[in-house]
């Protein structure tokens, strides 16, 4: 009985030592979770407007004067798979890697050849395990600190190999930040823009538009800021999701423990108490038979 009590005294202390662990945890990622949120709901509203008045140009201009706005078959495409940098986030890396697989799997069986780009350890660390998969490029630590200058590097690299006729589509993979404990796995085509082009809107088609500078000199200019800031913002949306699900997973795991510190305790008073009263019984007996 004492070596039973003193296992569950030893399980208390293990488990509320994970509890102030988990309970730390879940103030870092909640004052992170802060920060991230702040930056991405901040370039929101510049990525809708972007996406809008490319959207209404793309519309209305000729998909000549620029490579990006027409598309073709697609015999190779460009997976680009944003996941976390670290675990202990729930579900958050295995759903956008099962998201991403399922779409190159889709690819793969419609006879097109698929590259990844991966950008997160987690990611990276999925791959390594499975060679068979072509990876192209692998980016560590890339959200330490987010920058634009490196989404627009990533986009630039993706467009160039779009317009080299290494990549017929770029398609991106990732978790779109919803609410703190809700994230949405998004798969989006980046690249080329022909489903910008293609949505009609006749009552908006109706209105001509007067350019300043020439059409050509502002698509040449507005496509690509739209593509790295498409992104840009992927990460930003990344990185405040993931951060939302580990201050959900660590704030579950607290209450777990702490539940499990209740049922501990009362498992060993219950012990306590059995042995007290085997040693009162003894004695009694003991009396007695005196």
């Amino acid at each position: 009985m004492a070596n039973n009590t003193r296992d569950l005294k030893r399980r208390i202390r293990s488990v509320k030592n994970t509890a102030q662990l988990t309970g730390a945890m879940k103030m870092v990622s909640a004052a992170k979770l802060r920060r991230a949120q702040e930056q991405m709901m901040s370039s929101r509203p510049y990525a809708a407007a972007l996406e809008r008045v490319i959207g209404d140009v793309a519309r209305r201009v000729s998909p000549e004067l620029h490579p990006l706005l027409s598309g073709r078959e697609l015999n190779t495409v460009d997976l680009v798979l944003i996941a976390g940098d670290k675990g202990l986030c729930g579900a958050f890396n295995a759903n956008v890697i099962k998201a991403a697989e399922v779409a190159r799997r889709e690819h793969d069986a419609a006879g097109r050849r698929v590259e990844m780009t991966l950008i997160g350890k987690k990611a990276g660390e999925y791959y390594r395990r499975r060679p068979e998969i072509l990876v192209r490029e692998f980016f560590a630590d890339a959200f330490r600190e987010i920058d634009y200058t490196f989404a627009a590097d990533l986009a630039g690299t993706l467009t160039d190999r779009f317009l080299a006729g290494e990549t017929d589509g770029v398609f991106l993979v990732y978790n779109r930040f919803r609410t703190t404990i809700s994230q949405i796995v998004t798969v989006t085509p980046i690249i080329p823009l022909q489903s910008l082009a293609g949505q009609a809107n006749e009552e908006k088609d109706a209105v001509e538009y007067l350019y300043e500078p020439a059409a050509a000199e502002l698509m040449r200019g507005l496509v690509p800021r739209f593509v790295s800031f498409q992104l840009y913002q992927a990460m930003l949306e990344s990185v405040a999701a993931e951060h939302g699900a580990r201050m959900a997973a660590m704030d579950n795991a607290t209450r777990s423990a702490e539940d499990m510190i209740s049922s501990l305790t009362l498992k060993m008073n219950r012990a306590r108490q059995a042995a007290i009263t085997t040693e009162l019984i003894e004695v009694v007996s003991g009396a007695e038979a005196l």
